[in-house]
């Protein structure tokens, strides 16, 4: 059996929740064969309907990936003596830990984790930073690189379709002080996957989430009333609209409510990046979207206030 702290109540547990039967696919969305209007198409489509979808032929480079999954399991791979040499620091969102948020009922999430910001450089701490494997700061800076441009382009995508200026989203999310704080997830084998979940469910507090996942399943996404299974891609990006994106687009697009799911015998990992405003930057519904007809749905806010309240369970 698994500790009571784990087992989640009722309407939470996916061996009761998860829907059995045709799943309908999350939009794959192929970001590299030069057709822009199509692309544009697609993409504002899936984050109007889904909140999530996932990118083929984006650009990063296959190799890129692989070493990115291969320092971050490296670094899980260590004793736990290693580990909480980085342990997160009271009221501080890097570091290693098991315990992201007040959960209700005092249940834990079958999950540990490590929070660094990848971007841009004044917002890195590297002693937050793994030291092991010794290439671990090549790999990670490496990757960020391959990732700005896709970030770039799915907000110029995003702005279009919403008749924005090309540049519209990434100016009102503070331009180059956007920050990218990149989460590597670890949910190793789980006795009773019925039971417990990964991660419990919640949309995004960032903008936009760029996620690369290994190959044991587990993502599941909330639509039509239903939890589905995400099928998995190989080398595809997963694209997760956030809370942020929702907010300035007055709720055009959706911010994608899911959560995760553990596996009997293999251990599970991702490498999500969560791209946010800096902290001081204010948020609210972009004026140009709004109208007698379409009147603001979200108050305007810091950032920094939004999260505050997003990690403390308290309303906007």
């Amino acid at each position: 059996m698994i500790p009571p702290e784990f087992i989640r109540s009722e309407e939470e547990q996916p061996g009761l929740t998860t829907f059995q039967g045709p799943v309908p696919e999350i939009p794959v969305v192929d970001i590299g064969h030069g057709d822009e209007e199509k692309t544009v198409e697609d993409v504002v489509e899936a984050a109007k309907e889904w909140g999530i979808f996932q990118v083929v032929n984006h650009g990063i480079p296959a190799e890129a990936v692989r070493q990115l999954q291969r320092a971050g399991g490296e670094f899980f791979g260590l004793s736990q003596e290693e580990k909480d040499k980085y342990a997160m620091k009271e009221g501080k969102f890097e570091g290693y830990g098991t315990k992201l948020q007040k959960e209700v009922a005092g249940k834990k999430a079958w999950v540990d984790f490590l929070f660094h910001n990848v971007w841009p450089p004044a917002s890195i701490n590297y002693g937050v930073w793994p030291d092991n494997p010794p290439d671990y700061r090549k790999v990670n800076e490496e990757y960020a690189q391959y990732l700005l441009i896709v970030v770039e382009n799915l907000l110029k995508w995003l702005s279009k379709g919403l008749g924005l200026e090309e540049e519209g989203l990434k100016v009102a999310l503070g331009g180059e002080e956007m920050e990218y704080l990149l989460k590597i997830n670890y949910y190793p084998p789980c006795p009773r996957p019925d039971l417990a979940l990964g991660v419990v469910a919640h949309t995004d507090l960032s903008a936009i989430t760029i996620l690369v996942p290994n190959e044991v399943p587990g993502l599941q996404v909330f639509k039509d009333e239903h939890w589905f299974d995400a099928k998995y891609i190989p080398n595809a990006l997963i694209i997760h609209i956030g809370d942020q994106i929702e907010i300035l687009s007055n709720g055009k697009y959706k911010s994608v409510l899911h959560r995760t799911t553990v596996n009997k015998e293999k251990t599970r990992m991702s490498w999500p990046v969560f791209v946010s405003p800096p902290p001081e930057k204010m948020i609210g519904p972009l004026p140009q979207l709004l109208s007698d007809e379409n009147p603001a749905k979200f108050k305007s806010k810091k950032f920094k206030e939004y999260q505050y309240c997003k990690i403390n369970k308290l309303p906007q």
